[in-house]
């Protein structure tokens, strides 16, 4: 099986994975069938998200961001009293 897109692939993997939970016994003679499409699939997506990861940082370089920060879902420190308006607090 050779997918081509991210969303493909995600949808096989979705499908195998529905099927197995809809399974009361396994089937063995699918095993083999599964287990290969679905390595494939995997693959392909940890390709694109590979790929969207190069192209995120390269982009955020490009801008003078840092991209791992971003990338990687860093968080902004929290607000001292220094840069807090009491103006802003609601209550």
């Amino acid at each position: 099986m050779a997918t081509k897109t991210f969303k493909e692939a995600y949808g096989v993997l979705q499908q195998h994975a529905q099927t197995r939970r809809d399974q009361q016994e396994p089937n063995i003679d699918d095993l083999l069938t599964i287990v290969t499409e679905s390595v494939a699939a995997y693959k392909t997506c940890q390709e694109r998200i590979d790929a969207v990861e190069k192209a995120l940082e390269k982009a955020l370089s490009d801008t003078g961001a840092a991209p791992k920060e971003i990338a990687h879902g860093a968080k902004t420190p929290p607000p001292t009293a220094s840069t807090v308006n009491s103006d802003d607090i609601p209550f």
